[in-house]
């Protein structure tokens, strides 16, 4: 059926090691100035059931509307270890497109957790699982059973683009698609930045230690702030 596409193949176990390096706002901005659409950030509104999980993955995709969780079962039972389903439910708030089955059925066949546009029930259980499940909210009606939908197709989720193939980071900040064929660029620009951050965690550590037994204090603020700050306000 050509509303079911095979899976695409697993992003490689040295991306999805690095990947672990970073936390989704990170990879975001790794993106700016590349023009990706939204820097790989899908919506505010887009959080983990649990805080504390975090999520890293190869996207595979589904397409579905109006609480249909029809095709969100074809692709949980054609899951592999590695996964991350990403699933364009449009945004819909009038029921939910799943619950603890539909979790625990992914988390047993291997699938790294579930992106949803849209809401889910049976928030407890879910967290209890401790299985990686994001979505807009929670609502207690439960989905229709309609499809076919659509598995693998290029989608918008919660204002980004999603091919299959994808690499998914969600986190407590919330989800970012980082697109397959940019994964490495977007990888040394998070590195530079990871790497600027440790630095200044440095200096904050040191200059409270330094402020705590009364002794002179190193610059807090950095170098671009006092340039910016010269630019704008110049002698």
């Amino acid at each position: 059926m050509d509303n079911y596409l095979p899976f695409p193949s697993l992003l490689s176990e040295d991306i999805i090691h690095h990947a672990q390096k970073f936390g989704s706002a990170l990879l975001a901005d790794g993106m700016k100035g590349l023009g990706i659409k939204n820097e790989g950030c899908m919506d505010a509104s887009m959080l983990p059931i649990d805080e504390h999980t975090k999520l890293i993955g190869t996207a595979i995709t589904v397409e579905t509307q109006n609480g249909d969780n029809f095709p969100i079962h074809v692709a949980v039972y054609q899951g592999k270890p590695g996964y991350v389903m990403v699933v364009d439910g449009k945004g819909f708030v009038e029921c939910s497109y799943m619950g603890d089955l539909i979790g625990g059925a992914a988390q047993a066949v291997g699938y790294n957790g579930i992106v949803v546009d849209g809401l889910v029930r049976d928030r407890l259980s879910l967290k209890e699982m401790g299985f990686p499940v994001f979505s807009k909210g929670y609502i207690q009606r439960g989905p229709s059973k309609v499809g076919p939908g659509k598995i693998n197709h290029p989608i918008s989720c919660a204002g980004v683009d999603v091919q299959p193939g994808d690499l998914v980071v969600g986190d407590a900040d919330g989800v970012t698609i980082v697109p397959k064929h940019r994964i490495e660029e977007v990888f040394a620009a998070a590195e530079k930045k990871l790497d600027y951050e440790i630095k200044r965690k440095i200096t904050i550590d040191e200059y409270c230690a330094m402020a705590k037994a009364g002794k002179p204090a190193p610059q807090l603020a950095p170098q671009w702030v006092e340039e910016m700050l010269l630019k704008k306000n110049p002698v």
